[in-house]
């Protein structure tokens, strides 16, 4: 079936959503030029898709729920999923996600996830809304995992670009070990406010900050044009890319991957948001246009 994306253009930025996952797809600055990953298969397909109703991985890709083990893979269904698009003008789109058969099959919660795309000025908006129309509450993690080119269209190799923290990092980050959380953590290299993202830094796959200070982050070569991140509802976040890989993905989580060696029910999952019957939860993230991302 054909899909349909959303233009959004303020002449500032202009981006484009696919239906499918609700994905940001392309993303451009006021001279047309390409800030978010393509999609090279090569390397990753993925562009900046939506992670629910898990972050990573469960253990044997199975969610446990009253005595029964209902298959769901890494990162959840929402990315893989066909979602209505209900309203797009040139500065807003907003779609929805709502359970079906194969939906309910991996994931036995009653939910509607909502998911609304606006530009204002040089930031582009992400809100997601998560509601619980159950009698139950509903255990969910959210994320987002956009990638941006790396190196970014403003001069300078990718050994000359920083990711500045809003706040020193100092807390054990973790791995990635099968697609589940490293039980052991690791010198934080964002100790220092900056991390200078290197291919080495990827070999053993992505950082995971579960105790994370900051609430935005700015990517770019100082004193050139670049992105700030800003996800204030946030509380983990990854870190990510493939040595030789020219992308870098900067992930804001409500949620992360199981624990290895967690082998409890999925309600017993640590990271999750538990929305009360008739509640709902707001997950939102900008990503700012920056003259210069020292200033």
């Amino acid at each position: 079936m054909a899909g349909t994306t959303a233009t959004l253009d303020n002449g500032r930025l202009c981006a484009q959503i696919s239906d499918l996952g609700a994905e940001l797809v392309r993303l451009r600055d006021g001279e047309g030029r390409d800030l978010l990953w393509y999609g090279d298969a090569a390397f990753w397909a993925g562009r900046a898709p939506l992670l629910f109703p898990i972050v990573g991985r469960l253990p044997q890709d199975e969610l446990l729920h009253d005595g029964v083990r209902h298959a769901m893979k890494q990162h959840g269904f929402a990315r893989r999923s066909r979602f209505d698009l209900l309203a797009v003008d040139p500065q807003r789109a907003v779609f929805r996600l709502m359970p079906n058969d194969e939906i309910r099959a991996q994931y036995p919660f009653a939910f509607a996830l909502q998911v609304a795309y606006g530009l204002e000025d040089a930031t582009l908006t992400i809100e997601a809304r998560v509601d619980n129309p159950g009698l139950r509450p509903l255990p969910a993690s959210f994320g987002f995992h956009p990638g941006f080119l790396w190196p970014l269209p403003y001069g300078g190799s990718r050994a000359d670009h920083r990711l500045l923290f809003e706040a020193a990092e100092t807390a054990p980050v973790h791995r990635p070990v099968g697609g589940l959380l490293s039980a052991a953590g690791e010198p934080n290299p964002a100790a220092g406010g900056v991390i200078a993202p290197d291919d080495a830094v990827f070999e053993r796959d992505a950082l995971i900050f579960t105790q994370l200070r900051s609430r935005r982050i700015r990517y770019g070569v100082p004193g050139r044009p670049g992105l700030e991140v800003a996800f204030p509802g946030m509380p983990q976040l990854g870190i990510w890319s493939k040595p030789g890989a020219p992308f870098l993905c900067i992930e804001p989580w409500a949620g992360h991957a199981t624990p290895e060696g967690d082998a409890r029910p999925f309600v017993e999952k640590p990271g999750l948001v538990h929305i009360p019957p008739g509640g709902s939860a707001a997950f939102a993230m900008a990503i700012r246009w920056l003259p210069d991302t020292a200033g």
